[in-house]
């Protein structure tokens, strides 16, 4: 009966989406909402009651099957669609639909006079319909199916406002780096299915544990590494996600919080035994998020746009999140992709609550002290960026950066100082950014209120924010273990705890972090603007990434192109095909339908044959 709640729980938010569809333009706003959220709603209710059931009386196996029909069997090979409940796929089903479900509730406030927002809940429940397509997805063949499904929702929700050529530039940016890296994905699944001839999940890590090394090279787990790079906007194919702020913040949100950009995280995870015996390509998956998370965050200390603030440290925090797979501490990655969701999603929602009420403005040097017009939304940006930096004791991001601190610690020192000087420098960013923008002398004078539909999320993201990380906790704090002990069937023991001395430093730092902030950001009278030297400009351009981009592959792919308009092959095809359209004219015109011009040709044809057969 549990297996039933599995397609039930992908089933609910397609179906709001067909519905959602369908009636784009014929349903009243409220009920555009209604089935939109209330469908993920549904859904989290139903997630909730298999988590229930599945941790009561675990299964022996560990894992709940349902298979739904066989998709292609051929010889030598076949895949099926079949969904699969272990203790990862149940964490990732509750963070899509649970945060997923108040995302929505906050969207009903925040996109209400929207006239197209029937096709906005539409994309949104498809969204989520796709990502626990793969979160359940037991075979990487219908897992990619869902992975691609993620990618198209992203591109029509970042230009879901296409009347402004930039959110058009920005979601086919979006959807062309993005397919960079699912192309090097589907080459490595490619790769695996000649290799061991399936792709069911299970079996192809039990290949791995049991067969021989050189069956799956370490070729396919650099491919996949490179699709999930791009899904999670690693580097180097980070460069979409700042543009991705083009559309409306429910959908940045969702996007950075509970779905596409935790996508390669879970991806990695879940392959864990093929990365596992590749360790060059465990370093590369600890390199990769070291270097991103310190150009993340570097940029983000010098943003204007408080969204592109938020863009730039997810690509910090799931760099954190890669930094501890490379190390080994699986359980440490997960447990920060969960506190993750909750902080960052909060941060977003907060954020879009100002931005409505500062009449659109996203500069934070045009807002300022706006704390007192706005408590409720103050204090759950508070709360989110106390949870983003990492504040001991008080948070849930101290606990999930100091289990990664602790397992980055144990595989290489540098890779533990890096993750350290990249915590230092997300106190800084983050609490600079509450500083300018709720303390100080108001540059815009805030109008209308948060209504109930955001401020519940809000406040619900915000106890999260704080106390999710209680599930999990070093034994100096409290022997508490709830989340490792969940994962710990697929993922073994946790990382051993260091020295005492590593959780002090990863309780000062941040608290370091936040003073500097003080000092250089504090409440003055005289009006402050962003830095303006070389450096500050180059971070702020994400480190010229998409320069070097453009000047490498954009511009001459374009003059390719335009060469290519008036080429010699397009010549000789135009040659070819105006030779064949004469021809046909030719032709054409002995086709008179006049019988006595068909004898006369006949005749002369005959007098010509005549003529060649009796040549001496």
């Amino acid at each position: 009966m549990d297996a039933l709640l599995l397609p039930l729980i992908v089933f609910c938010p397609l179906l709001a989406a067909g519905i959602l569809f369908v009636s784009a333009g014929r349903m009243p706003a409220r009920a555009s909402c209604m089935i939109g959220a209330g469908s993920v709603g549904l859904s989290a209710l139903l997630a909730g009651r298999l988590a229930a059931s599945f941790l009561a009386a675990p299964l022996p196996a560990g894992t709940l099957h349902m298979a739904l029909w066989s998709w292609m069997r051929v010889e030598g090979f076949s895949t099926r669609i079949a969904f699969a409940l272990d203790p990862l796929s149940l964490v990732m089903m509750l963070v899509v639909t649970g945060v997923g479900f108040l995302i929505l509730l906050y969207a009903c406030g925040y996109m209400h006079d929207d006239p197209d927002i029937a096709r906005f809940f539409g994309c949104m429940t498809l969204f989520v319909a796709a990502m626990l397509v793969l979160v359940f997805s037991s075979d990487l063949l219908s897992l990619y199916i869902g992975w691609e499904g993620v990618g198209i929702c992203s591109y029509l929700l970042i230009g879901f406002w296409h009347t402004d050529t930039a959110n058009v530039v920005a979601a086919r940016k979006a959807f062309i780096v993005t397919r960079i890296g699912d192309a090097a994905m589907l080459c490595g699944l490619l790769l695996l299915a000649t290799q061991a001839s399936t792709l069911d999940i299970a079996a192809l890590l039990h290949i791995v544990a049991t067969g021989p090394a050189q069956l799956l090279p370490a070729t396919a787990a650099f491919l996949l590494l490179g699709g999930a790079a791009a899904k999670s906007a690693q580097v180097p194919l980070q460069t979409w996600l700042p543009d991705a702020m083009a559309g409306p913040t429910p959908v940045s949100a969702l996007i950075h919080a509970a779905t596409m950009v935790t996508a390669g995280v879970y991806l990695i995870a879940r392959l864990h035994p093929l990365f596992m015996a590749v360790p060059v390509a465990m370093k590369a998956v600890a390199l990769v998020g070291l270097i991103t998370l310190l150009l993340a965050a570097g940029s983000a200390l010098v943003q204007t746009d408080i969204k592109r603030i938020l863009a730039y440290s997810t690509m910090s925090q799931i760099g954190y999140m890669f930094l501890a797979l490379g190390s080994g501490a699986w359980q440490a990655a997960i447990f920060h992709l969960v506190t993750h969701a909750f902080f960052k999603a909060l941060l977003f929602m907060a954020a879009g609550a100002v931005i409505l009420r500062v009449h659109h403005r996203q500069d934070i040097y045009q807002m300022g002290g706006l704390a007192p017009a706005m408590p409720v939304v103050f204090s759950a940006f508070l709360a989110g960026a106390a949870a983003l930096a990492g504040l001991p004791l008080l948070t849930a991001g101290f606990y999930s950066k100091e289990m990664i601190l602790q397992g980055a610690w144990h595989a290489n020192p540098l890779l533990w100082a890096g993750a350290l000087l990249g915590a230092f420098a997300t106190a800084i960013y983050i609490f600079r950014c509450v500083f300018i923008v709720f303390l100080g002398t108001r540059h815009t004078e805030p109008t209308g209120r948060t209504g109930a539909t955001m401020a519940i999320p809000l406040a619900c993201l915000a106890i999260l924010a704080l106390a999710g990380g209680w599930m999990e906790m070093p034994d100096t704090i409290a022997p508490v273990h709830l989340l490792s002990h969940l994962l710990s069937p697929l993922f073994g023991t946790a990382t051993a705890e260091g020295p005492s001395w590593l959780l002090w430093a990863g309780s000062l730092v941040p608290l370091a972090g936040v003073g500097v902030a003080w000092l250089l950001w504090r409440p003055r009278t005289q009006a402050r603007t962003a830095p303006e030297d070389a450096i500050a400009r180059l971070a702020r351009t994400g480190w010229g990434f998409d320069t070097l981009y453009d000047t490498l592959l954009v511009r001459p792919f374009i003059t390719l192109g335009r060469l290519n308009q008036s080429d010699l092959c397009d010549r000789l095809s135009d040659a070819t095909a105006a030779t064949t359209r004469a021809g046909s004219r030719m032709l054409s015109r002995m086709q008179s339908g006049q019988v006595r011009r068909y004898a006369g040709w006949i005749a002369a044809g005959t007098v010509v044959a005549l003529c060649l057969g009796i040549r001496p």
